[in-house]
């Protein structure tokens, strides 16, 4: 009993390190379907396991049953998770942790060096993103990127001219990405 004590603890301590690492970037992360998380409970050997956010945006776990993460921050979740397992538990003290990144991605295509979809694991701007695209092809019209998004089921396009953006002009057409984007290098 002692070893599987020792166990939980040392799984929580590896935990609350991996935690404390990734605080700044989980702390404005949103969790998606697809994402996989570490749930946690201190004290309960039994209650430890990662879970993918199902396509309803919810995670399963004992004790807690469904729970609605979608859209939320890891403490979000945690506070979440905390509120069903007190019907079973004595102030439970839960810890989830983002393992994989699956459901935040936005995506790059046409004239760029790598197409595909981009992470979005913090906040991301159409020109980080543009970068980890590797740039652009010899035969790219920058000054007609486009980003579509949909927004409550309708399709929305922003223009995005990038020669003017890179000269400090049209800022405002820096987007944050939102998961589910997609920018159109022509």
């Amino acid at each position: 009993m002692n070893m599987i004590r020792y166990m939980g603890l040392v799984a929580f301590g590896f935990v609350a390190f991996v935690q404390s690492f990734n605080a700044v970037a989980e702390e404005n992360y949103r969790l998606h379907y697809g994402d996989a998380v570490f749930i946690s409970v201190w004290g309960e050997d039994t209650l430890q396991k990662e879970v993918k956010v199902l396509p309803d945006g919810s995670v399963t776990f004992p004790l807690a049953g469904r729970v609605d993460v979608e859209n939320a921050t890891t403490q979000e979740a945690q506070k979440r998770i905390t509120e069903k397992l007190k019907v079973y538990l004595n102030d439970p003290q839960v810890t989830v942790v983002v393992t994989s990144v699956e459901g935040n991605k936005a995506y790059v295509i046409g004239k760029v060096l790598k197409t595909g979809a981009i992470p979005l694991s913090g906040p991301t701007t159409v020109l980080q993103a543009l970068s980890l695209a590797g740039g652009f092809d010899k035969f790219a019209e920058l000054s007609k990127i486009k980003v579509l998004r949909t927004v409550n089921g309708k399709q929305t396009v922003s223009a995005v001219n990038y020669e003017r953006l890179i000269q400090g002009q049209s800022l405002e057409s820096n987007l944050l990405l939102q998961p589910g984007d997609t920018i159109l290098v022509p």
